[in-house]
């Protein structure tokens, strides 16, 4: 068994991606496993940019087990490239079933906590995922710092987490609403919440508009400590202008569509947003960040952000859906707003940290 770095296809080479096609096939297959489907699964040209190191502000690392050449078990890494950033996250970890058993996790994780530490990120953070389906509610539980859900303590991915010594820090809710063919409704409920005064809605697709790109970057920071994080070490995401542009930059490599809705103050400053991303190659769309900042809650914006995005990406490709978000179970507010227009939980992602 040999546990290494994937190796990426030569710059420039227009032949097969070997190692990276099969590490894209052995994530659909786990992603099927643990949720339930493969639409969000990551396509070899989104890997290639988001492992070829191009990103100035966020490390990535793709381990892989392989035996007799083939791939068998992976273990993604990243983590800020700030001096001062001490976390590292590893969102993926997962062996192939016909390999289980046999300590390939394991190794994977050990390499993984190695390669942090030697990165000067001394803590890290794993993640897991765990279909509703899969579980009748029997069972001892685990339950994390805060919110009400819980997990099977013998599930595959808890028990893993905690033979090596990882305690519960967060549970996620991950939930999906079909939303296809339904522009008409969402504009009307959309119409319903009446004038944004004193704020404007601004959309756009991809690129921020210059004169909003500084405070928009703003928001992104403070969306990295503003959410709930449960007993989890999320770090402060240091973002400016041009870390905006450049992740703007990386999302069109990688083929993906971008959608924004953000409230405007009447100084021009970016008082809330709200992100759509239109996968590659899959109907699925991403819900990514939400954010009101603090100074401007309580008008109701974190609503009216979402159904204007949801009308936007109705007017860019109305076929489109299922959207997926990821709400900590303990951010009651956010999960209203989703169950308001919708949404259905059918997973939980649990993250876990070494005390």
């Amino acid at each position: 068994m040999e546990i290494r770095p994937i190796r990426l296809p030569v710059a420039g080479s227009t032949g097969p991606d070997g190692e990276l096609a099969a590490y894209a096939e052995l994530i659909g297959s786990i992603d099927l496993e643990t949720l339930g489907t493969a639409d969000l699964a990551r396509s070899v040209t989104e890997l290639r940019v988001d492992l070829a190191g191009a990103d100035e502000h966020r490390e990535h690392l793709a381990l892989g087990a392989f035996e007799d050449g083939a791939l068998v078990g992976m273990a993604e890494l990243e983590w800020e490239r700030d001096d001062d950033a001490s976390t590292a996250y590893l969102p993926l970890l997962g062996v192939a079933v016909s390999h289980r058993r046999r300590g390939i996790g394991t190794r994977l994780l050990e390499q993984a906590e190695r390669a942090a530490t030697q990165a000067g990120r001394p803590t890290l953070v794993l993640s897991g995922e765990h279909r509703l389906d899969a579980d009748d509610g029997s069972g001892a539980r685990l339950r994390a710092p805060q919110g009400d859900a819980s997990i099977r303590r013998d599930d595959a991915a808890a028990a893993f987490a905690t033979a090596h010594g990882y305690a519960l820090g967060q549970l996620d809710r991950i939930s999906r609403l079909h939303v296809a063919g339904r522009r008409a409704e969402f504009a009307a409920r959309l119409s319903a919440l009446g004038d944004a005064s004193p704020f404007r809605v601004a959309t756009w697709i991809d690129e921020a508009p210059e004169d909003v790109v500084d405070s928009l970057a703003h928001a992104h920071e403070r969306m990295s400590v503003d959410a709930p994080s449960g007993a989890i070490s999320y770090e402060l995401e240091h973002w400016d202008a041009e870390r905006v542009r450049a992740d703007e930059r990386r999302c069109a490599e990688m083929g993906r569509i971008t959608l924004t809705a953000a409230a405007i103050t009447a100084d021009g400053t970016v008082a809330g947003f709200t992100v759509l991303s239109l996968l590659p190659g899959s109907e699925a769309v991403e819900q990514w960040d939400t954010l009101v900042l603090a100074a401007h809650r309580g008008h109701g914006l974190g609503l009216r952000l979402k159904l204007a995005n949801l009308v936007q990406l109705a007017e860019v490709d109305e076929a489109r859906g299922p959207v997926y978000t990821w709400n900590a179970d303990e951010n009651a507010h956010m999960l209203a707003i989703n169950l308001a227009l919708g949404f259905e939980p059918f997973a939980l992602e649990s993250v876990w940290q070494r005390p």
